[in-house]
């Protein structure tokens, strides 16, 4: 039991570390990220030290089960291709140059605009590609209007991870945690619609409060106007997006997996895409710069925590955290604790362990248990830079635009907003479920 938890934690520490301190290596002209590889050192080491057996790694990877980690990846990244793909034609930059056009002269009209707009955006995406797509965007509008864009980005940065809690595919968290344990996407919604509403509410009054006096100065220049290039691209994308969240509400009713809807979904991008570009005699450049800019670390990384999770749970750690735990309020034990302990050890790999601490929970906590879990990973994303991966790669996004963000503002402005959003978010869970 202590080796696997010492392998475990000095992996953490390690990769937590390598995020604040060498985020990335260079070898010769090929750049990578540092967390997965640290995790897979993590997970060599596991095996290497007989903490867990490969034959229970061959069955946890070849289980039928829900909580198989290469299903659980696979419809993450799927989704999160057709995402990139909207992106790349450049349709949420569209939507959000819409968005300020309306807004006229007015900063809170563009405040309010902005949080709605991401907001909505993330529920039907992913919360990390939108974070990455209008971060740049926000900066280059506020340096052209000359006005303060801390408002706004911290606006965008908190309605993209609150709302990333609506549906099971706005982050890969809610993935990891709701699919393990067999939740529909339709059940998911209909218990998580409230507490999102709710968090989303609050966050924005807190939000308006918080930045009120920086809002009242007009705005003096106009956006730019931005057009779609290529509508038949944008079509495709969009009604792939729309085929795939309808295939996703009924097909647990059909006897057809999440993972399955999802990667069909991207194999009848890819083939339209190839259709069209065939027809038009063009090369398919924004399928092949889609599939660059996914997030294909997160594959070792999710593994790797895996195996590490699966030797705590083989040698009865996670078990002893459970019972620690017990079973009363638990929406509140798990939500909080979860909240914080993204904080230490980062949502992802925190999404991974505690779907193995809930399975000591009794059948009737079971529920409460995940579902709080699933609204601690995503707010707890923005209490400190390190809560998730989108806020790393949002404050390496920050510095490149040259606008200063310390880790002390983050703390400053995301724990104001966090705490009653989380107590929000649990406060109506309790009521719901």
């Amino acid at each position: 039991m202590t080796a696997a938890i010492l392998v475990a934690s000095i992996t953490c520490v390690v990769m937590i570390l390598g995020i604040l301190v060498f985020p990335r290596i260079k070898i010769k002209s090929i750049s990578l990220d540092t967390y997965p590889l640290i995790a897979l050192v993590g997970a060599v080491v596991t095996v290497a030290m007989g903490l867990v057996s490969l034959d229970e790694l061959g069955a946890a990877f070849a289980s039928a089960s829900a909580i198989n980690p290469i299903k659980i990846l696979l419809l993450f990244l799927s989704m999160t291709l057709i995402s990139i793909f909207l992106d790349e034609v450049g349709f949420f930059k569209y939507l959000a140059n819409k968005a300020l056009r309306r807004a006229g002269k007015s900063q809170f009209r563009v405040f309010a605009i902005l949080y709605w707009t991401v907001s909505l955006l993330t529920v039907f995406t992913s919360n990390d590609i939108v974070v990455l797509t209008f971060t740049p965007f926000i900066c280059y509008f506020a340096k052209n209007a000359n006005i303060d864009p801390k408002p706004y980005l911290v606006a965008e940065f908190i309605a993209a991870n609150t709302m990333s809690m609506l549906f099971i595919i706005g982050n890969p968290t809610n993935i990891y945690v709701a699919t393990s344990y067999g939740i529909t996407f339709i059940d998911y919604f209909l218990v998580m619609a409230l507490p999102t509403a709710a968090s989303a509410l609050l966050s924005f009054g807190v939000l308006w409060l918080l930045f009120r006096r920086s809002l009242r100065a007009p705005i003096t220049a106009e956006p730019e106007e931005v057009v779609i290039k290529d509508k038949p691209l944008l079509a495709v994308g969009l009604a792939v997006l729309a085929l795939a969240t309808v295939a996703l509400v009924v097909g647990p009713y059909i006897g057809v997996d999440m993972w399955l809807v999802s990667v069909i979904a991207v194999g009848v991008l890819v083939l339209a895409v190839f259709i069209l570009s065939a027809v038009r005699r063009r090369a398919p450049r924004a399928l092949g710069m889609t599939f660059a800019r996914a997030p294909w670390q997160l594959v070792p990384f999710v593994l790797s925590m895996f195996v590490m999770i699966l030797a705590l749970t083989a040698n009865g750690v996670t078990e002893r955290i459970g019972t620690a735990l017990g079973s009363t309020d638990t929406v509140w034990k798990y939500g909080a604790l979860s909240f914080l302990s993204a904080n230490v050890i980062n949502n992802i790999p925190m999404s991974v362990l505690f779907s193995s601490i809930l399975t000591y929970l009794p059948a009737g906590e079971l529920l409460r248990g995940v579902y709080a879990t699933v609204v601690g990973s995503n707010l707890g994303a923005f209490l400190t830079p390190i809560g998730a991966l989108a806020g790393i790669m949002w404050m390496g996004l920050l510095k490149k635009q040259d606008v200063k963000m310390s880790y002390l503002d983050f703390i400053k402005y995301g724990s104001a907003v966090a705490i009653p959003s989380l107590a929000a978010a649990l406060g109506v869970l309790c009521l719901v479920i």
